[in-house]
């Protein structure tokens, strides 16, 4: 499959790969078709999906069943009034239907909008007004269903509300007292034709055409709407083949909630695409020994989660469970502390690969499989995008000097993976991409062997007393004491030095808060890096609040500091 889009699959080493990496477009690519189908085509008998719950369900697809219950689900979705470029949001956790369902939206032309489950009757609204939703797809699940139903009224393009697994009567609330209003995908989908032939006409899809689109928050205003096209797929083929490693025929597990662009980075497009078969666990909670018995149990071959998760799992006893299986460990969503990556590696014997990207992208920067890690960087830039740092001055910093990300020459060529832009906001897209120039906001630095360093969002980064701070080296630090297991360094105002950094901290099981070890932390601090960087507050609480992904919500806590002051 991956001779069909690449001018070579192997290369020898990473300059090779920079130098000769070469993507075939063509001009009405549809992954629907394209891979879903064609695998199946190619092989009725190849596994494509291997999902299970925390209840006992398992369930074990073939790409010829994606195919099938795929255009089952497409013709479906016709029959309702759903056409091309039709707006589908779609709240479905990590049920298995995901994987059919945004297959059918993508052989119909339709346009998905993945959604987390958090959504309130606000967000929901919201978007569908944004975005011009028409349906809506959801699980059965008491709160999703209550916000959706409230949001209708305030949602006047959504003509559909279609539920999976509306039969579920887990409680006696919600759906079931409210039936008429969903339409039961479950049971009525799979009643229809599996033959769902690719659209010609106006109907057919152009590769051009709007595929996706992400809802992405920033540090201001209300979320963005991230416009992919239908190339974006192919741009995951590094995602998927270089960074995360992932094989033909063998498992691999990212974890992400069906709502966030790391699912697409790493439970779909560019595994599917290089023939990987996708394991699937969708967990109530998160419990670091039931994933580490998932891993074990099914032998994965890669696995991708993002830091904060390898941070609890390294709360248990990690070397009691057989991990041997995994080939690759790659984590993404937040920069790897060094201290976890030299923990994972003393267990297992295998290093925490980083990569670094955004819902605007595939990944951009990585720790290539050609590319020896360094604890604590992001890696070197992928084959698609002309990274450089400038600095505020607008030049292309040197060595050793921060500077902001940007991708380069993007008026002769598009990068494919890369967002077009903020969908109907061309003010907004205007802010992030001028002159053939997108810059990222993420502040960074690069070393004398290539390796980029991450510091911080534009944002994150503390001014104190003339010198700049960023959050992630003092979170490091502070992660190298045994007290700490996790930390979110912030900026609080102060009248003499400008701003001064506030450490928020969630101590180990046996460690008690006290004014004593508030002075032993910032003393450790002083000791592994630069004495300045000392956190001069350090507050400590049970929990730091994270978006699903698991990102530490830096920006919440700078607003809860403000709001005290």
């Amino acid at each position: 499959m991956l001779e069909k889009y690449l001018h070579r699959t192997e290369f020898d080493s990473y300059e090779d790969f920079i130098q000769n990496y070469k993507l075939t477009i063509p001009d009405n690519f549809n992954f629907g078709f394209d891979i879903v189908d064609a695998w199946a085509d190619s092989d009725k008998d190849m596994q494509a999906l291997v999902w299970c719950d925390d209840h006992g369900n398992e369930k074990s697809f073939t790409f010829n069943d994606i195919k099938r219950l795929s255009s089952q689900a497409a013709n479906y979705f016709v029959s309702l009034g759903i056409t091309k470029g039709s707006k589908i949001l779609v709240i479905l956790r990590r049920r298995w239907e995901y994987w059919v369902i945004a297959a059918a939206i993508h052989k119909i032309g339709a346009v998905l909008i993945p959604a987390s489950l958090q959504l309130t009757k606000k967000d929901i609204s919201y978007r569908a007004n944004a975005a011009d939703v028409e349906a809506i797809v959801c699980i059965n699940d008491d709160f999703v269903i209550s916000q959706a139903e409230s949001a209708l009224p305030d949602s006047p393009s959504v003509k559909n509300l279609i539920c999976v697994d509306k039969s579920r009567t887990d409680s006696n609330t919600g759906i079931n007292s409210l039936k008429s209003l969903w339409k039961d995908f479950s049971s009525e989908a799979f009643k229809c034709s599996d033959v769902f032939n690719r659209p010609v006409g106006e109907n057919a899809t152009k590769t051009s055409d709007t595929m996706l689109i992400y809802f992405t928050s920033g540090t201001t205003g209300m979320p963005k709407m991230v416009h992919h096209d239908f190339s974006y797929p192919l741009g995951h083929i590094v995602t998927a083949k270089y960074w995360q490693c992932v094989e033909k025929g063998k498992l691999h597990m990212s974890v992400s909630d069906s709502g966030w662009a790391k699912f697409g980075w790493g439970k779909i497009y560019g595994q599917w695409i290089c023939g990987a078969v996708i394991f699937a666990y969708d967990m109530d909670k998160f419990i670091p020994n039931n994933l580490l018995h998932m891993m074990e149990k099914y032998k994965l071959t890669t696995f991708c989660a993002p830091p904060t998760m390898f941070r609890f799992m390294l709360q248990e006893e990690v070397g009691k469970y057989d991990l041997s299986s995994i080939k690759r460990f790659c984590i993404a969503g937040e920069p790897l502390n060094p201290e976890i990556f030299r923990k994972w590696k003393d267990i297992t014997g295998k290093p925490l690969t980083e990569g670094f990207g955004q819902s605007e992208s595939s990944v951009m920067i990585a720790n290539f499989k050609w590319i020896e890690p360094k604890p604590g960087s992001m890696g070197k830039p992928a084959p698609l995008y002309d990274i450089q740092l400038i600095n505020p001055e607008g030049n292309i910093c040197e060595d050793g000097e921060e500077g902001e990300i940007t991708i380069q020459n993007m008026t002769s060529s598009h990068p494919t993976g890369l967002f077009l832009g903020y969908y109907k906001d061309t003010e907004l897209t205007s802010q992030y991409i001028q002159n053939g120039v997108y810059n990222l906001k993420d502040v960074a630095w690069r070393d004398s062997e290539g390796y980029y360093w991450f510091v911080g969002r534009h944002d994150d980064v503390i001014k104190c007393s003339g010198y700049r701070i960023g959050p992630f080296e003092v979170e490091s630090a502070l992660l190298e004491h045994e007290a700490v297991v996790e930390c979110a360094v912030t900026a609080v105002a102060d009248e003499l030095r400008g701003q001064i950094v506030k450490a928020t901290v969630v101590l180990k099981k046996g460690y008690i808060p006290s004014d004593e070890l508030v002075k032993e932390l910032q003393e450790h601090v002083k000791n592994v890096t630069a004495p300045y960087k000392y956190p001069r507050i350090i507050e400590f609480t049970k929990e730091l609040p994270k978006t699903i992904g698991g990102k530490i919500k830096r920006g919440e806590i700078r607003n809860n500091d403000s709001m005290k002051g």
